[in-house]
């Protein structure tokens, strides 16, 4: 019994070591499951079995992918004060949306129409249904 508890006590112990190895890969990976399991030396399933039972270990997952954006997000501003048209276009396109930098298409439906007729007639004919 004693032998048994010890052996849980220690894939415990070695577990919460794996998860803090796997989540300073993933920050170094800027959040790649693959690269960073290959780091720790884990299989991707691990990582999703932590992510689906250990909620602690799930939000310090879900904070390292905000840095990979922060990360993006800290390039694409580098890119526009190149002068990037590219870049500053899809960051006018993304934020600047309440400012008016949206695509959308405009339907000129000013046109006169005119009503279309339909008309209905019943076939008295016997024959008609067959």
């Amino acid at each position: 019994m004693v032998n048994n508890l010890q052996n849980s006590t220690l894939m415990q112990d070695r577990t919460e070591k794996g998860k803090i190895a796997m989540l300073d890969a993933l920050e170094k990976t800027l959040g790649v499951v693959t690269s960073a399991c290959k780091l720790v030396g884990i299989d991707r399933t691990t990582h999703y079995l932590w992510l689906k039972e250990d909620d602690a270990y799930k939000q310090a997952v879900k904070s390292i992918d905000d840095v990979a954006i922060d990360f993006a997000e800290s390039h694409l501003h580098k890119q526009i004060k190149k002068g990037g048209t590219q870049a500053t276009i899809f960051y006018l396109k993304t934020k600047g949306k309440k400012r008016g930098y949206i695509e959308k298409q405009e339907l000129d439906v000013s046109a006169d129409f005119k009503p279309i007729n339909i008309i209905l007639k019943k076939d008295n004919d016997s024959n008609a249904n067959e």
